[in-house]
């Protein structure tokens, strides 16, 4: 599946003008400095080209974001009553610019997880379960061992020096 050239930059800036157009109205501090903090990690994706962890910081921010992001509309959106028609068209741009946001962040996930793939990184998910593998060419069988005078001696001693017995010289 061939994905669009969407540049780091672009996903940033969208993304910051969406939150600070979300925070006009009703979303409170923690929002913004949630937000913003990812953001700032975005920044530093962009400084620094080849940079795996920046990348992977910001995509891990982002998920984590659509989370609080979805706590903090389960909180604070009911719209206080007795606002005035201009208050109510604020609020009302401003949630409506905030979900916009929410929408696109999976989005934005799935470009910065391919980012974070031609950089470099390979992400496997690995819970600390063994696993089983069918490729045992790397294993050395236990009945072919090689009896060489290394692996017959591995401690490498001589074997007319009895353990223990100073050499007199």
């Amino acid at each position: 599946m061939e994905i669009p050239a969407i540049n780091l930059k672009a996903i940033v800036l969208v993304h910051w003008l969406l939150t600070v157009w979300g925070c006009m109205a009703w979303l409170p501090p923690s929002y913004a400095w949630g937000n913003f903090s990812v953001l700032a990690v975005g920044v530093w994706a962009i400084a620094q080209r080849d940079s795996i962890d920046a990348v992977l910081m910001f995509l891990i921010g982002i998920a984590v974001t659509i989370l609080t992001d979805i706590i903090h509309f389960g909180i604070y959106y009911p719209l206080p009553e007795g606002l005035s028609e201009m208050n109510r068209d604020t609020f009302r741009f401003s949630a409506g610019m905030a979900i916009l946001g929410l929408v696109l962040k999976p989005v934005s996930c799935f470009i910065i997880y391919q980012m974070y793939r031609e950089r470099g990184g390979d992400y496997n998910v690995n819970f600390g379960f063994p696993s089983v593998t069918r490729n045992r060419d790397a294993y050395q069988s236990i009945d072919q061992q090689d009896q060489t005078a290394s692996s017959a001696n591995p401690f490498n001693q001589a074997r007319d020096t009895k353990p223990g017995a100073a050499n007199s010289s």
